[in-house]
């Protein structure tokens, strides 16, 4: 008996084989399964979610940058418009009264220029010409020669130096009141000739003898068969006439032009 199970040989024991395998529990590979494809689907899901919440951040942020830039722009273009218009309103309300004060002194420097022309010719006519024999300057067409006048311009109206005087103060009030409302530049010169012969003619009435408002003007120009006269005479006749071709054009002190 022994002798045959020898020669048959024994059957093969598990234990002997190795250790038995494991067995699958029912259920816990699809536990595990579900667990791992569970565990996979939520990362997917959470990556998924988190990839279009960082978008929608990061497209938040752009659109935040983006309109933060175009309110600095806003901000930035309404401050330099605002300046802008507040400069501009500056330069409208500034600009007549400017305007006003260019006319102003044109009108004085012409003023100046004409009395002073008017004084010095004068102080040196009764330096070297008074007293002498006449200076012919073209021939028998003009001359120099110097007289002194109590009457009005050109020789008129001797009788009435103190009105002459009283006259020539007016002129001059009037034109510093319209000087306040000058605003044209013809204007301006035309009173500015008007306002130096006025001044240069009053000094001699106030400074001249025989005394005060009734001193004698001196006059030095003599045209061939006109009255004699002086430099300030000159300036109010071209002032005058300047005044009566803007009245005639329809222009004003105060720059306005009107057709009548």
């Amino acid at each position: 008996m022994a002798e045959a199970e020898r020669i048959i040989g024994t059957p093969d024991i598990p234990e002997a084989a190795g250790a038995e395998p494991e067995r699958s529990v029912p259920g816990s590979d699809a536990t595990a399964a579900g667990t791992s494809d569970g565990t996979t689907s939520d990362a997917s899901d959470g990556t998924a979610a988190a990839e279009p919440a960082a978008e929608s951040d990061g497209a938040k942020d752009v659109k935040g940058a983006k309109g933060a830039s175009e309110g600095a722009d806003g901000e930035s273009g309404g401050a330099v418009a605002g300046t802008s218009g507040d400069a501009a309103d500056g330069a409208d309300a500034d600009g007549p009264k400017d305007k006003g004060k260019r006319k102003i002194a044109v009108l004085f420097a012409v003023a100046v220029f004409a009395y002073a022309l008017d004084l010095i010719s004068k102080m040196i006519v009764v330096a070297k010409l008074e007293h002498h024999e006449p200076i012919e300057v073209v021939g028998d067409l003009l001359r120099f020669n110097a007289i002194r006048n109590a009457g009005a311009a050109f020789g008129f109206g001797e009788a009435f130096t103190v009105i002459f005087t009283c006259i020539a103060a007016g002129v001059i009030v009037v034109i510093a009141r319209l000087a306040r409302k000058l605003y044209s530049l013809p204007w301006a010169i035309a009173l500015g000739l008007l306002l130096g012969g006025a001044l240069g003619n009053l000094t001699d009435r106030l400074f001249r003898s025989p005394g005060v408002f009734e001193g004698a003007v001196v006059d030095f120009i003599a045209p061939k068969g006109f009255a004699v006269f002086n430099l300030a005479d000159s300036a109010i006749v071209c002032g005058g006439i300047l005044i009566v071709l803007l009245s005639f054009r329809g222009l004003d002190p105060d720059g306005t032009v009107h057709k009548d």
